[in-house]
């Protein structure tokens, strides 16, 4: 017998996908079924598998502690292997996990990320924990900062994270094409490697931006609806990580999509039909909750949404000339 077809939405068609951080990684998808379970193994096989590829480390580690119970199980865990690094790691994110969501204090949480640091020197995901737990782009947030970079140059969701708590900086204070934000990500960017990712950094920076500029009334919180993607800086930004994506687009990378989130969200609200229809197509059903959220809405709505009329209106625009 055939399953029934998913309930429609509001507007009568079916609702958007929901957001999974594990993204398209299947194994990651698997272990974490196994941790829901009780099932430790599956979970110490994949991240010894992970090695050092900090990257995708840093992903699995994150979305294995965002179930409700990693922090009980990874404890449970550790005591079983005291000096066990992955179980240390589990519990460290898991903490900052329930510390981000008001349910314990993030006393131990940066405990426990401490005690997973010292246990694997090189691993500049701990330090991803601390960050975690940074609500401003301060001084310590920025010492943090450095410490993951001086494990891994290019660490692809600290460079994020401190996109976002900078973005937040004088939000009281409206639009400024110089923020702070903006140059910290030109410079990330250039600092790294030709075919590196963080070439999309220019792009996260100015929805992040948008993102506090709505939130305090400074622009539509429709964000197609203002000119945020359309003026100054921003076609320039826009045609210059869309022309990344078409030459060095690395779809191995454990974070792909979140960057091709953030790509198709902007081209999307800036008017580019045909690139965005691109992306979609690479995206297929793997939505994440930024920047589709922001402002405040829900992001597998707000991407259908966006999808649809990119597939059935986009048609090739030439981009603005710049200047």
């Amino acid at each position: 017998m055939p399953l029934p077809p998913p309930p429609l939405g509001p507007d009568g068609q079916c609702p958007g996908p929901a957001p999974d951080p594990a993204l398209d990684d299947d194994r990651l998808v698997a272990a974490r079924a196994a941790l829901a379970q009780g099932r430790r193994q599956p979970v110490r096989a994949l991240l010894a598998r992970t090695g050092d590829d900090w990257d995708r480390r840093a992903h699995r580690v994150a979305v294995l502690a965002r179930e409700p119970y990693a922090a009980a199980w990874a404890d449970d865990w550790l005591l079983a292997e005291p000096d066990c690094p992955d179980a240390a790691v589990l519990l460290a994110l898991a903490r900052v996990r329930r510390a981000l969501r008001g349910k314990e204090d993030p006393a131990p949480a940066r405990a426990a990320c401490r005690t997973a640091a010292e246990l694997a020197p090189a691993d500049p995901t701990p330090w991803l924990g601390l960050l975690q737990l940074e609500r401003t782009g301060g001084p310590r947030a920025v010492r943090i900062f450095e410490e993951i970079r001086a494990r891994h140059r290019d660490h692809h969701h600290a460079h994020h994270l401190m996109v976002a708590r900078l973005a937040e900086r004088r939000a009281d204070r409206g639009p400024d094409p110089l923020h702070e934000v903006y140059e910290f990500a030109a410079w990330a960017a250039e600092q790294a490697p030709a075919d590196s990712p963080l070439a999309i950094l220019p792009v996260v920076a100015h929805a992040e931006r948008y993102r506090v500029l709505a939130a305090h009334g400074f622009v539509p919180a429709d964000p197609a609806a203002c000119g945020h993607w359309r003026d100054g800086r921003a076609p320039d930004v826009l045609k210059a990580a869309f022309d990344w994506w078409l030459e060095w687009e690395h779809d191995d990378h454990p974070r792909h999509l979140v960057d091709l989130n953030f790509l198709a969200h902007a081209t999307v609200c800036g008017g580019r039909g045909a690139e965005a229809a691109a992306l979609f197509r690479r995206i297929g059903r793997h939505v994440t909750r930024q920047p589709w959220s922001y402002p405040d809405r829900d992001p597998g709505e707000a991407f259908r949404a966006a999808r649809a009329a990119a597939l059935r209106t986009g048609r090739c625009v030439p981009w603005p000339r710049a200047g």
